[in-house]
């Protein structure tokens, strides 16, 4: 009898194992087979590149005043040498924004805040959610009734203005918008996480391990979890493009990052009124969150066609 109660178990593991290896290779093939997958991961790469080596890139330090080193009394437009600037000017790539600050160094520095802040706020809804969607859908009945309809309540509100309303309590600065962001996004890695959980614990591997007397916290988070995580990936890559839209929009209105940070949002609130006057110092910002955003989207899109089952199924047949 022990015997065949060891087979049992090592069994399903040969199985799943077998599986998996086998679904993630699929995945990875139909991955790189997808054009616009690879360019948000290229776009991302080197995003990456340039937020690690920020101080190396940019030529001065972004809250640097440049008119003690430059003869410099106002905000100036782009000067490019190749381009026809003359020779005597220092070249400003993108131009000095109105505190006589180099924009280029500043919007390059923003890379490193952005994914700092899409990263971090993900992250950590991602670890709360998980918990909390994991024992919610483990669990069931009226544990996971309760919990479920907080995070319904928590739903019921528009992020946005779920936002600053934390941010109000809390005050400002981008700590607490960091804070606010991910208490946001909680709810929805929580839900992705309890369907896929549900999903998974009716498995014949699951039912086995139960059989052989593995415990609760065993099964939860090395039989269960690992086999429900594929979701989760998708929803995180493309929540960190919501969470830097969302980082931005919170310091535009001066509840998020405080000056003289160089974070993009930041710089789009404080230039603002130079749309008209100088409108480089609003786009290069912008043209910034726009790419990061794409990026990531791009990413998700194309991780949650290679991990999704049913695309997975056809491309096998």
């Amino acid at each position: 009898m022990a015997a065949s109660m060891e087979g049992l178990e090592i069994q399903p593991e040969i199985s799943n194992n077998y599986k998996s290896d086998s679904l993630l290779r699929l995945a990875g093939r139909r991955f790189f087979r997808q054009r616009s997958a690879l360019i948000g991961m290229i776009i991302l790469g080197t995003l990456i590149f340039v937020a690690i080596f920020a101080s190396q890139i940019a030529p001065y330090d972004p809250n640097q005043v440049l008119i003690d080193i430059e003869d410099i009394t106002q905000r100036q437009d782009p000067c490019i040498h190749l381009l026809g600037c003359p020779k005597d000017q220092a070249q400003h790539i993108m131009g000095i924004d109105g505190n006589f600050r180099d924009e280029f160094s500043r919007v390059i520095h923003g890379t490193r805040v952005s994914l700092f802040i899409g990263f971090t706020t993900v992250g950590l809804a991602i670890v709360a959610g998980t918990l909390i969607g994991a024992v919610s859908g483990y669990a069931g009945g009226w544990v996971d009734n309760i919990i479920m309809r907080l995070m319904d309540v928590i739903l019921a509100f528009p992020s946005f203005l779920l936002a600053i309303a934390i941010i109000t309590v809390l005050g400002r600065g981008l700590q607490n918008a960091l804070y606010a962001i991910a208490i946001v996004y909680t709810p929805q890695f929580a839900r992705v996480v309890r369907a896929s959980v549900l999903s998974v614990k009716e498995k014949e591997f699951v039912s086995a391990s139960r059989a052989l007397g593995a415990g609760s916290f065993r099964l939860l988070f090395i039989r269960i979890l690992p086999n429900a995580i594929a979701p989760l990936i998708v929803t995180g890559t493309l929540g960190i493009a919501s969470a830097i839209l969302e980082a931005a929009a919170l310091s535009f209105l001066g509840l998020g990052a405080q000056p003289p940070l160089s974070e993009w949002g930041t710089m789009l609130g404080t230039d603002r009124n130079q749309v008209f006057s100088a409108p480089h110092l609003v786009f290069y910002p912008g043209i910034s969150i726009m790419i990061t955003v794409l990026a990531f989207n791009l990413l998700g899109d194309g991780l949650r066609d290679a991990l999704d089952p049913r695309l997975a199924n056809k491309a096998s047949k």
